[in-house]
């Protein structure tokens, strides 16, 4: 019984990463309806973990369920990316003030410190070279905490669900800073952030955290535009921009 229930959970974890892969990098296109047969032979697993899969992303906000049963791939606009950035935006800033006006424990306010700290090593460096594989996992962890930090399972639960779509996600456009200057550059502002929202978490200056919460998902917003406009070609490299419609 056990190594099936072992056995279960692993072709439901190879369902979701596989289903997730094709969405995000543009194998199966906005608005294409999804065939469980197909896509159970595809990703060769049953239809059951499959079906699992696609719940899942549908809770993501990957997925659009059809009125007569299925699913249809998630048709996103330009709009839509910069609302879901926004909206990251305010949800963090609230995590923040939340943080800064109700305290945080000493703990996890250590455990921000200490990330902060790690993530100077990152550009320890800097210009001859950055540590471009370090600077994803302590940025999530960073996002994470700020989340944690803010005592609310509500706003927690909130900010998980729009870093779920992945353009709005803190790493969004992490990867590409080793092509690009102006992304490097975006990297140093980020962290600069980071270490003056510690700084006004841990002075209780509720309003200040919540204000350079917002203007740190803004950077989101600018590379976005920077890739659209200046650097189509960076589109590949972004992870669900394949998603967007209509972009110009």
């Amino acid at each position: 019984m056990a190594e099936e229930q072992a056995s279960g959970r692993q072709q439901t974890a190879k369902a979701l990463l596989g289903l997730r892969d094709l969405v995000l990098t543009g194998r199966l296109s906005p608005g294409e309806r999804l065939s469980e047969v197909a896509l159970a032979n595809r990703l060769e697993v049953s239809r059951t973990p499959l079906r699992a899969a696609l719940q899942k992303l549908e809770q993501e906000g990957l997925l659009t369920p059809l009125a007569g049963g299925g699913y249809e791939v998630r048709r996103f606009s330009r709009q839509d990316a910069v609302d879901a950035i926004e909206l990251r935006g305010i949800m963090e800033g609230t995590a923040a003030r939340f943080a800064a006006e109700r305290g945080v424990p000493p703990a996890l306010l250590r455990k921000l410190g200490d990330i902060v700290e790690a993530l100077d090593g990152v550009f320890a460096s800097y210009p001859q070279s950055m540590d471009f594989e370090a600077y994803p996992q302590m940025n999530e962890a960073f996002h994470r905490l700020l989340a944690e930090a803010s005592g609310s399972k509500l706003v927690m639960a909130e900010i998980e669900r729009v870093t779920n779509l992945p353009f709005a996600s803190p790493n969004a456009f992490v990867g590409t800073e080793t092509d690009f200057p102006a992304f490097q550059s975006s990297l140093f502002v980020a962290q600069s952030q980071h270490k003056a929202l510690l700084e006004a978490i841990s002075r209780r200056e509720g309003a200040r955290a919540e204000a350079i919460a917002r203007e740190h998902a803004g950077i989101a917003r600018r590379n976005l535009d920077f890739v659209l406009e200046e650097q189509p070609d960076l589109k590949g490299k972004v992870l669900a921009l394949a998603l967007l419609e209509n972009i110009r």
